[in-house]
């Protein structure tokens, strides 16, 4: 899979604390049949059972589609439910490990927050441990509530030279100011509450996505 190809444009993800579990599966279908190459789960507020269940749905819902899925933080449900891969953050169990657990051919993405983290996730990188990073977030979220400071898309130019991995930029965009921080360097803008509090899912991705692929 040639991971830095496929992280082009946009990377929705689908969190338990703004859509109630009972929901994620029918939101996950909008988003799929809206055109996204890739979806991540991430269920922080629900137990292990629950998330293993929602992750194994949308294995399937993503497998029938043909494109990514990433479980969030969680190795032991990725690797149950067949995920793509996982996305790490800086304090789950180190990307190292994930890889010797998930294999060579699955994707690893890591969070990062400062340039000094980013410097660190570039190694990871080069190592062949990560696939791709997070970097944020760029403007204010309400989705996090330990949400670390902004970092502002000024931030993120400096750090383009930090790395040659993909960097996804998260936190705060929405389809009005995706276009400043692609400009800024970002490899694919990642929206949760923009997104998944739209009317209508799939009407928003496809807007979305609309206006990212006439850029690309």
């Amino acid at each position: 899979m040639d991971i830095k190809a496929r992280m082009k444009g946009f990377y929705p993800i689908v969190d338990t604390s703004v859509v109630e579990p009972a929901r994620v599966p029918s939101v996950a279908e909008s988003i799929v049949r809206a055109g996204a190459g890739i979806l991540q789960l991430r269920a922080k507020s629900t137990g292990t059972e629950e998330f293993f269940r929602l992750a194994t749905t949308l294995r399937n819902v993503t497998e029938r589609a043909g494109i990514i899925f990433m479980v969030n933080d969680r190795v032991d449900v990725a690797l149950l439910s067949r995920a793509d891969g996982v996305h790490l953050g800086t304090e789950d169990i180190p990307p190292e490990e994930a890889r010797r657990l998930l294999g060579r051919r699955a994707v690893i993405g890591f969070s990062t927050h400062t340039p000094e983290e980013l410097k660190e996730a570039d190694r990871l990188f080069r190592a062949g441990i990560v696939d791709y990073v997070s970097f944020g977030p760029i403007f204010p979220t309400t989705t996090k509530k330990d949400a670390r400071p902004t970092v502002g898309t000024e931030l993120l130019k400096l750090v383009r030279a930090l790395t040659a991995a993909p960097i996804v930029a998260i936190g705060g965009i929405t389809e009005e100011n995706m276009e400043e921080v692609l400009c800024s360097g970002a490899d694919a803008v990642s929206m949760i509450s923009h997104v998944l509090t739209a009317p209508d899912v799939e009407e928003k991705v496809s807007s979305i996505l609309g206006k990212i692929n006439y850029r690309l």
